[in-house]
């Protein structure tokens, strides 16, 4: 089927991924590498980071959570300082690929996210000017739902009004690419920009840029 929709993650594919972010926090508090995804790990679809993607709970409820979650592995950490940690700062290549493909194709953002604070600096206007460029935003904190849940995938589409099998699905983990591309999708999972723009353009047959 002919590609008519390229639909993307936002945290680690149009921004930096924050899972450098929380590498540096283990390194600077003691804690050991990958400790904040092994955390996130156990029971993926109930604990503290899945029911405040879905908005289930609030700031406050998830920080007592993630942080029992932590002591439960041994770990002593800020769960406040670990969420101030997502938003990482705009990829420049990455804004400018999404652009050019917008001006040819249907877009989505299909991001699990939680609710940002509000504010005015530099990264939060690139993450805005980002955001507008989009068809469709989903959210699973609006949605009540979060990937890698089919239905929140299915949503994406009829929202954009495409079927699976016309969409390009790009995100940099495995877990989240799974079910899009039972569905039918061709996915890239995003290692390095570089890589990603790359197969990027074979499965659109055309240069970007």
């Amino acid at each position: 089927m002919t590609v008519e929709a390229v639909l993307w993650d936002f945290g680690g594919v149009v921004t930096e991924s924050p899972f450098d972010a929380f590498a540096r926090y283990e390194r600077a508090n003691g804690l050991p590498e990958g400790a904040v995804r092994r955390i996130n790990s156990r029971n993926p679809d109930s604990n503290a980071w899945a029911l405040f993607e879905r908005s289930e709970v609030g700031r406050g409820e998830f920080c007592r959570r993630f942080e029992a979650e932590a002591a439960a592995l041994g770990y002593r950490l800020d769960a406040g300082e670990i969420l101030d940690l997502i938003q990482g700062p705009v990829r420049p290549r990455m804004v400018a690929a999404l652009r050019a493909v917008a001006a040819r194709y249907r877009t989505a953002c299909l991001t699990n996210n939680m609710r940002a604070p509000g504010g005015d600096s530099p990264r939060a206007r690139e993450i805005a000017e980002a955001m507008a460029v989009f068809d469709a935003v989903v959210e699973s904190r609006e949605a009540g739902l979060r990937k890698p849940e089919p239905a929140f995938y299915r949503l994406a589409c009829e929202r954009l009004g495409v079927a699976p099998e016309a969409c390009i699905f790009l995100d940099d983990l495995g877990i989240n690419l799974k079910p899009a591309r039972a569905m039918g999708m061709t996915t890239i999972k995003v290692e390095s920009e570089a890589q990603a723009l790359a197969e990027l353009e074979a499965a659109l047959g055309h240069s970007l840029f």
